[in-house]
């Protein structure tokens, strides 16, 4: 039996745990898709290219072995389940509601089943621990839905609506996570920031996680710009296991594209923000994510995002053509931005993305900083920073036997960029 995972972060956390539970479950784990007599695929249906993805690997495995039995889970199986159903040799079809409980479904339908149902809007636990040994760093599932409904984003009805995981079950696990060896974890969620458990705010479950012992660095991945408590701020700027960074999904750098869009902020929300940030803490890594050819974006508006990218302190973009989604409000409006217009304006935040890029990793030559060991290459070890730079780490320090991943060690940026050399 083997697992293959798409799309985000969140993915990436509960198939780890599945994992874990159906090596509980007494099943025969492989690391290897091909020849495995069950895959496992959690989907993703963000974008099209997020379906088409799916499609392509069922294909490929069903001629690799026509007797494979596939299980899609997921968000694609939320939205998409009886066309699912309907290809070769998938025979389980789990939903976002009981994906997590895929073991026992295997197990009590070996058949097959079609298994549904829309989220329901209550907490919940994950069930087992999200260890993850191929990887250094663990993704921590704090918070699963969202209520936001942007007009662009299908998330909402395939993820169901915002919930948030059970206080306790996160620091179980938070705790399992740092026993098992990860030196950092990542936390994780679809909106969050939004986090609330029986009066206990985000901010409250951050804060009990730097507590907790042996926590190496802690790390938010994406959130929303209006989600982040000053509190989570303050303690990038001084608590030394608060990794520097933010991940802020801006999505336009137009006001008028972020009302379409349903965003809650307009451009100088997120200015002022970011200001009060990069004042607090110097030095921090802050990324987005920017969609181009939303329906009606025009060149006056692009130019807009083009001179919003440029001038606030992000230091890389992730950049996503508009794709039409079934079932956002967005989907039945007309003007459409053409495919070609779509790539141009995608390949000139790129560039942009790439200069900023740069320009933020020459202001880490000479800094002395930490690094978490990830894979070994290229004579020495690759890993990431608190600032999430990654770096190539030489020197007598990673020389030797024995594996060095998951090691977390001081280095000086140096060289060409993407080295740095063991301090010691």
């Amino acid at each position: 039996m083997a697992f293959h995972t798409f799309g985000c972060r969140l993915n990436q956390s509960e198939t780890a745990a599945l994992r874990h539970q159906f090596h509980q479950s007494g099943f025969d784990l492989s690391d290897e898709l091909d020849g495995s007599d069950i895959v496992v695929v959690n989907t993703c249906t963000v974008t099209e290219n997020g379906d088409a993805d799916t499609r392509r690997l069922v294909s490929r495995l069903v001629r690799g072995n026509p007797s494979v039995a596939i299980a899609l889970i997921g968000c694609q199986a939320q939205i998409q389940q009886g066309a699912l159903f309907e290809w070769p040799n998938v025979k389980w079809v789990v939903g976002s509601a009981n994906k997590m409980m895929l073991a026992g479904i295997l197990q009590s339908h070996p058949d097959g089943v079609l298994d549904v149902p829309k989220p329901a809007r209550t907490s919940f636990e994950m069930g087992s621990l999200a260890v993850d040994h191929r990887h250094t760093r663990a993704n921590l599932k704090v918070q699963d839905g969202c209520d936001f409904y942007c007009a662009f984003c299908v998330i909402p009805f395939a993820r169901g609506p915002a919930r948030s995981r059970v206080w306790a079950d996160i620091i179980q696990d938070a705790k399992g996570l740092i026993a098992a060896g990860h030196p950092e974890l990542v936390m994780t969620g679809v909106n969050m920031g939004t986090y609330a458990d029986h009066g206990r705010s985000f901010c409250e479950v951050v804060g009990a996680l730097l507590a907790l012992p042996g926590l190496g660095r802690l790390r938010l991945s994406s959130i929303e710009p209006t989600t982040v408590d000053d509190q989570i701020i303050e303690w990038m700027a001084t608590h030394p296991a608060m990794c520097p960074y933010l991940h802020l999904p801006i999505q336009s750098g137009s006001d008028d594209i972020l009302s379409a869009m349903a965003r809650k902020y307009d451009v100088a929300t997120v200015a002022t923000f970011l200001a009060g940030v990069v004042k607090r803490v110097p030095g921090i890594g802050i990324g987005t994510d920017v969609m181009v050819g939303f329906p009606g974006e025009t060149d006056a508006q692009f130019d807009e995002t083009v001179d919003t990218l440029r001038t606030l302190p992000f230091h890389y973009f992730h950049v996503f053509p508009y794709s039409k989604r079934t079932g956002t409000r967005a989907h039945k409006w007309g003007d459409p931005v053409s495919g070609t217009v779509i790539k141009q304006r995608a390949a000139i935040l790129r560039a942009l993305s790439d200069r900023k890029r740069m320009a933020f990793r020459v202001g880490q030559l000479g800094r002395q900083v930490r690094v978490v060991l990830e894979r070994e290459g290229d004579g020495g070890w690759w890993g990431v920073t608190d600032e999430f730079v990654r770096v190539l780490v030489t020197g007598v320090g990673v020389t030797g036997p024995g594996s060095r991943m998951g090691m977390a060690q001081l280095v000086r940026v140096e060289g060409d960029l993407t080295e740095a050399h063991w301090i010691g």
